[in-house]
């Protein structure tokens, strides 16, 4: 006779605990890196994550100027504020709040990233994804979704869920089609002593984000704070409880298990294609590699 316990899913416990490191990019814009530090250097596939949030127009004024890319995806989710997005390949528009772009660079792109507001918050996050090798070389794609876009799943126990990646336990489905890491990424709002599970592909890279609140995670119940990033073990399962109302981001995608040299705004397999994507860059040819 097989016993339940046998079909209870693995959870997911917390692994790796960092509060980032607080740096500046573009031109001045001051934000938090939790991925990408000497600290975390990247979990595969996920090779970035920047958390900006800030009242003072001096903090992120000066946004992004024009900069490239080659190799990897950029996905930008705004919480609150406006940025405008332009590129060299004529692409334009807005990314407003509750509103996530997910960009491919793909063969090339360059780019920038302003602000639309002179005052007010500007708050959300960065976050780079890999590309296989087989596909660093195409042309560069965009999925743009606006706030009405993105489904939002209520609980019965009072939590939402807005689902921009993956599906949840309940079925609802995000907007971002991906097919090289089928990615999950959720934005959970959970009030106080609510509880929050989902189920996870077991091999696949995960972590949380505490944007505010607190979290007791996993079946040892360790907990993870306000700002803090948590990198999850193997599991087939997430089990979150919240002390106070809550809100965290959980991402996970499958890992690709590539080389990865990085340069700059440029990742790819091998130094000479890091080199290649310079000399393209500086001969004006992305578009044209």
């Amino acid at each position: 006779m097989t016993s339940l316990n046998q079909h209870r899913p693995a959870r997911r416990e917390l692994q790796f605990i960092t509060s980032g490191r607080a740096t500046s990019d573009g031109d001045g814009v001051k934000m938090t890196r939790l991925i990408a530090t000497p600290e975390l250097n990247m979990l595969d596939p996920f090779l970035l994550l920047d958390a900006f949030g800030s009242e003072q127009a001096e903090d992120y004024i000066g946004g992004f100027p024009a900069h490239p890319h080659r190799g990897f995806e950029t996905v930008s989710y705004l919480l609150a504020g406006r940025m405008r997005h332009k590129d060299s390949a004529g692409h334009e528009g807005v990314i407003e709040a509750g509103g996530v772009q997910w960009m491919s660079a793909g063969r090339g792109i360059v780019h920038s990233e302003m602000p639309e507001q002179e005052n007010g918050l500007l708050q959300g996050f960065q976050l780079w994804v890999n590309l296989p090798a087989r596909e660093k070389m195409q042309k560069p794609a965009y999925q743009e979704f606006s706030v009405e876009d993105i489904a939002v799943e209520h609980l019965d126990n009072g939590a939402s869920i807005r689902v921009i990646a993956g599906t949840t336990n309940g079925g609802t489905r995000g907007p971002v089609n991906n097919q090289y890491v089928d990615p999950l990424y959720l934005d959970v709002a959970l009030p106080d002593g609510q509880r929050f599970a989902q189920l996870t592909r077991k091999a696949h890279s995960a972590f949380i984000f505490v944007i505010e609140g607190e979290l007791s995670l996993g079946d040892t119940k360790q907990t993870l704070g306000t700002c803090q990033l948590g990198i999850l073990s193997e599991g087939d399962e997430i089990l979150a409880r919240a002390s106070g109302d809550s809100r965290f981001l959980l991402v996970a995608a499958r890992p690709l298990h590539e080389a990865v040299v990085r340069g700059g705004p440029f990742v790819m397999n091998t130094e000479a294609e890091v080199l290649q994507a310079y000399e393209d860059f500086q001969k004006n040819s992305f578009l044209e590699a």
